[in-house]
């Protein structure tokens, strides 16, 4: 896939994952639907950092998780989360601006430390399943939440069962 094609897709999802997390109401933010997962707002603030990654991804061959440092705010604060989307989302776009067909093509590799994580992997390949899938993966765990909740998921990809009249 081409970076003029990923980037299109950047753009047509980020509109979507921000109607998500603008649906995510204070008053659930500490929902979880098991003991072992996170609470609503651990998730919205994780699916805002993934897009902190980018650039991490994007930009470097060997990327270190545990330096990359990410001041994210308390996670039972959606409007801090939305901040903190918003400025992920600038530097995930200029770091998409930068990147060529065939940087996408470089092997990279995620670290923690000293402990290789993922890798070595084409960036292209990095940017489809660790960046816009993982995305994805998270925001189906949000609409989850959201219904479990009793609240309104936003249309993302034409109307809602909520949206059709639960038709």
């Amino acid at each position: 896939m081409s970076i003029h094609a990923l980037t299109a897709e950047f753009e047509h999802e980020v509109n979507s994952t921000r109607k998500l997390l603008q649906a995510v109401p204070a008053k659930d933010i500490q929902y979880k639907p098991s003991p072992v997962s996170w609470t609503m707002g651990e998730l919205a603030q994780h699916i805002a950092t993934i897009y902190h990654w980018y650039a991490g991804t994007l930009r470097k061959d060997v990327y270190d998780i545990v330096a990359d440092k990410l001041e994210r705010g308390s996670p039972d604060n959606i409007e801090a989360t939305l901040q903190l989307f918003e400025e992920n989302v600038e530097k995930a776009r200029a770091a998409l601006q930068q990147t060529t067909d065939e940087d996408m093509q470089r092997p990279w590799t995620m670290m923690a430390g000293e402990r290789t994580v993922l890798g070595p992997l084409p960036k292209g390949i990095v940017a489809r399943s660790f960046l816009f899938n993982h995305i994805y993966h998270h925001r189906g765990e949000m609409i989850v939440y959201l219904r479990a909740t009793g609240n309104k998921v936003p249309g993302m990809y034409g109307p809602t069962y909520e949206e059709m009249g639960g038709k």
